[in-house]
C-alpha cells in the first residue's frame, strides 16, 4: 500500500543524497521516478541551465519545481497519471505548505511518496510543512547526524561573524556555511558563551 514518508535531518546529514540515491535505485528497477522541490531554493543549475537537486557529495538531478501556490496533487497527477510503478520524491519538504502536504497525503493514496527536509528552524521551530508532515505522515525516519561532541546533533545553530544566534529571518538560502548542526547541550553552551538568550528562557 503506497505511503507518505518524511525522512528529517539536521543541515549537512546526506537529506538530498540520500533521496537521489533512492531515486537511483528505483529507477534502476524500472520505477517512475518524479523529483519535486520547492522553487524557494532554485540556486543549482546544471550546465544546460537546468535547475538540479543537488547534493553536497556531488550527486545531482534535474528536477521539476514549483512554488507556493502549486497544487501538488494536480501537478503530480499530470506528470504520472498514478500510474503504476511511480513514485514521488520531494525534496526541501520544509518549505511546503500546509494545504500542499496535504495535497501529498491525498497523492499517497495513489502511489508513494518520499519528503526530504529538516524538522526545525535555527530557533528549533518547526517549519510550517514539516510540521504537517509529522501530523499526517505515515512513516517518519531521522536522518541522525552526530554533533562536534559526538552525540545527536538536532538543531541547525545559525551563526553570523562566528557567533550564534536565534534572530533573523527564517530562511538564509545558500548561506550554508552560516549554519552548523549541534545537539541541545552544545547549541545552549554556545548561546551561554555568546550572551544570546536562550528561546527556552524564562521571563
Amino acid at each position: 500500500m503506497p505511503k507518505l514518508y518524511f525522512k528529517y535531518g539536521v543541515m549537512g546529514s546526506s537529506k538530498t543524497a540520500q533521496a537521489l540515491m533512492y531515486r537511483f535505485n528505483y529507477e534502476q528497477q524500472g520505477f517512475e521516478v518524479t523529483l519535486l522541490k520547492p522553487s524557494l531554493d532554485t540556486r543549482d543549475v546544471d550546465k544546460d541551465g537546468n535547475i538540479v537537486c543537488r547534493s553536497r557529495v556531488g550527486l545531482e538531478a534535474k528536477c521539476v519545481v514549483f512554488d507556493k501556490e502549486e497544487n501538488l496533487y494536480k501537478l503530480i497527477f499530470g506528470l504520472t497519471q498514478f500510474r503504476d510503478r511511480s513514485v514521488v520524491i520531494v525534496d526541501e519538504s520544509q518549505f511546503l505548505t500546509t494545504e500542499q502536504v496535504n495535497q501529498l497525503k491525498e497523492v499517497s493514496a495513489h502511489i508513494p511518496v518520499n519528503c526530504y527536509g529538516l524538522l526545525t528552524n535555527f530557533k528549533t521551530e518547526l517549519f510550517e510543512g514539516s510540521k504537517r508532515l509529522v501530523e499526517t505522515a505515515d512513516v517518519l525516519q531521522e536522518i541522525k547526524f552526530i554533533c562536534e561532541c559526538g552525540n545527536r546533533a538536532n538543531v541547525n545553530a545559525r551563526f553570523i561573524d562566528g557567533k550564534i544566534t536565534v534572530n533573523g529571518e527564517e530562511i538564509l538560502i545558500g548561506k550554508e556555511d552560516y549554519y552548523k548542526p549541534l545537539c541541545y547541550n552544545c547549541f545552549l553552551k554556545s548561546l551561554r558563551e555568546s550572551g544570546e538568550a536562550s528561546p527556552y528562557a524564562q521571563d
